[in-house]
C-alpha cells in the first residue's frame, strides 16, 4: 500500500481527495500548510506527494525545494487551478513529475498516480525513513486523534507527561474526548501493563460514593450483602481515571484527600487498612478555581489533582479535524448500521465546517450517525444532517449570510481582522464574510503582515 501525502489548503476538497484515495487502497495524510507537510515529511516516509501549488504559506515550488535540501525522495504531483504552460514548465524543472489541473478528473489522477508510482520510477526515488524527532500519536480503532495544530499541541503534552508520576487534570467541555486522552497518558505511562479504572463522579450517588472508592465489608450498611473492592484497590499499580471530579461532594473530597496523601484506604466497615499505589488522572468540564472560591471544593485537593493540567479544545477550534472525524464516524455509523455510504457532498461538507459544535465530537457523532441512516444515495447531502446545523448560529456577531464588503485600501485591514475574529480564525468563512475568495484574502493577510 502506498503512502501519499496530499498538501492541500482547501479542507473540503483535500477531505473528499482523501476519502476517495483511501477507497482506492491508499494510506493518506494532509497537510494544510506547508509548516505541516515540512513536520510529515520530516517524521515519516511517503511514496508520493500530491501538492497544490498556491498554498497559504507559500507555494508547491517551495515545497520541492524543501525536499531536495533535506533529501526526501519520492515523486511529486502538482494540483493547480493556474493550470497554464509556465507553472507547469516551472515545476517540472524543480523536479515535479507530473502536474494536474483543476477541478480534478479522478480517473486521469489516478492513472498520473499509478505511473508516478511505476516500480521503474520508484526505484529511482525509493522514498526515505527520516529519524523522527517527536512521538507519533497512534489513532486507536475506536477514537481519532486528528491533525490540526490544536490536536498536535495537545498530544505532545500527553507524550510529555505521561511517563511521569504527575497527577493530572484535565479540563475541557463535555463531549470533547476527555477519557480518550485519559486513556492514552496511561497506555504512553509506566504503568501500562496494570489496570486503568475509570469512574464516573457526576454519576456517583453521595452515600455510596466512599464504597465505590474505598470499597465495603461485609453488613457494613443495609444492602451490603458481600464485600466489595473499592475503585482504589482495584486500581493498584496503575491509573485511577475520574470523569467529572467537580461532582463530588465536599464531605467525599475529605476522604478522597486522605487517601491520596497517605497512600492508604480502609474499606467502610472494615479496621483493615490496605496500601496502594494509583496514579490519578481526573477529569472536569467546571472551573474548579471559581468551586474553590464558593467553597464547594476543596482547595488543598485541587493542588493535588493538579500537578499538570491538559486543556481540551473545542471542536470548532480544530477546523481541520471536522471532515476527518465526520469521515470517521461515518465508517464507524456504516459498520453499526450496516450501511455503505461513500461520504459527504460539498454541501454537506460546508455544513459541517460551518456549524459551531457545541456539544463537540459527541454532537458530531450523533448528527453523522443520524444522516447515516437517512441518507439515501451514495453521498450524505446536506438535507440529511438535519436542521440544527442551522449557519446562522455559527459565529456570535455575523451570519454566513451578512457579508462584510471590503471597500477601499484604508479600511480592509480593519474590515479583514473583525471579519477573522467573526469567523474564529477560519478563513474560508471569513473570506465569504468579505465576500471575496480565499486565495484574495491570504494575499491581504500577507499584504497586512496579519497573523496567519
Amino acid at each position: 500500500m502506498a503512502d501519499i501525502l496530499i498538501v492541500e489548503d482547501d479542507l473540503t476538497f483535500s477531505t473528499m481527495l482523501k476519502t476517495w484515495l483511501d477507497k482506492q487502497g491508499f494510506h493518506t495524510d494532509t497537510a494544510s500548510n506547508l509548516s505541516k507537510a515540512h513536520k510529515l515529511l520530516g517524521s515519516r516516509a511517503f511514496h508520493l506527494i500530491l501538492s497544490d501549488l498556491r498554498l497559504p504559506d507559500g507555494d508547491g515550488l517551495s515545497l520541492l525545494e524543501f525536499m531536495r535540501k533535506t533529501d526526501v525522495r519520492a515523486p511529486f504531483i502538482v494540483m493547480t487551478s493556474y493550470a497554464d504552460v509556465q507553472n507547469a514548465v516551472n515545476a517540472m524543472k524543480q523536479g515535479a513529475c507530473d502536474y494536474i489541473a483543476k477541478p480534478v478528473q479522478p480517473a486521469l489522477l489516478l492513472e498520473k498516480i499509478q505511473d508516478a508510482l511505476a516500480p521503474e520510477r520508484l526505484g529511482a526515488e525509493k522514498p526515505q525513513s527520516p529519524p523522527s524527532t517527536e512521538p507519533r500519536p497512534t489513532d486507536r480503532n475506536d477514537f481519532l486523534e486528528g491533525k490540526s495544530e490544536a490536536a498536535r499541541q495537545l498530544y505532545q503534552y500527553v507524550a510529555l507527561v505521561a511517563p511521569t508520576p504527575m497527577s493530572v487534570l484535565i479540563r475541557g467541555a463535555s463531549g470533547t474526548g476527555k477519557e480518550y486522552v485519559a486513556h492514552r497518558i496511561h497506555q504512553l505511562s509506566k504503568r501500562a501493563d496494570k489496570p486503568f479504572v475509570a469512574i464516573d463522579c457526576g454519576a456517583m450517588l453521595k452515600e455510596l460514593a466512599a464504597s465505590e472508592f474505598f470499597g465495603h465489608a461485609k453488613g457494613s450498611f443495609t444492602g451490603a450483602v458481600s464485600d466489595k473492592t473499592g475503585a482504589f484497590v482495584e486500581a493498584n499499580g496503575g491509573t485511577l481515571f475520574l470523569d467529572e471530579v467537580g461532582n463530588l461532594s465536599y464531605d467525599v473530597q475529605v476522604q478522597l484527600l486522605r487517601a491520596i496523601q497517605e497512600r492508604r484506604i480502609r474499606p467502610v466497615g472494615s479496621n483493615q487498612e490496605t496500601e496502594v499505589d494509583v496514579r490519578l488522572i481526573c477529569a472536569t468540564n467546571e472551573d474548579l478555581p471559581q468551586a474553590i472560591a464558593r467553597g464547594e471544593f476543596r482547595e488543598d485537593l485541587y493542588h493535588r489533582l493538579n500537578e499538570f493540567t491538559l486543556h481540551m479544545p473545542a471542536l470548532k477550534d480544530r477546523g481541520e479535524d471536522i471532515l476527518l472525524f465526520a469521515n470517521f464516524f461515518l465508517k464507524q455509523a456504516n459498520e453499526e448500521l450496516e450501511r455503505d455510504i461513500v461520504g459527504f457532498d460539498a454541501a454537506a461538507s460546508e455544513a459541517l465546517l460551518d456549524y459551531s459544535w457545541p456539544g463537540n465530537l459527541r454532537e458530531l457523532k450523533n448528527t453523522v450517525k443520524r444522516a447515516t441512516l437517512l441518507a439515501q444515495g451514495s453521498l450524505i447531502r446536506k438535507a440529511d444532517l438535519g436542521s440544527d446545523l442551522n449557519p446562522n448560529r455559527t459565529w456570535s456577531g455575523h451570519t454566513p449570510t451578512e457579508v462584510m464588503p471590503l471597500h477601499d485600501k484604508e479600511d480592509e485591514k480593519e474590515r479583514i481582522l473583525q471579519a477573522l475574529e467573526a469567523a474564529s480564525h477560519n478563513k474560508a468563512k471569513a473570506a465569504r464574510l468579505l465576500g471575496i475568495d480565499r486565495k484574495t484574502l491570504y494575499n491581504k493577510i500577507r499584504l497586512y503582515g496579519l497573523p496567519h
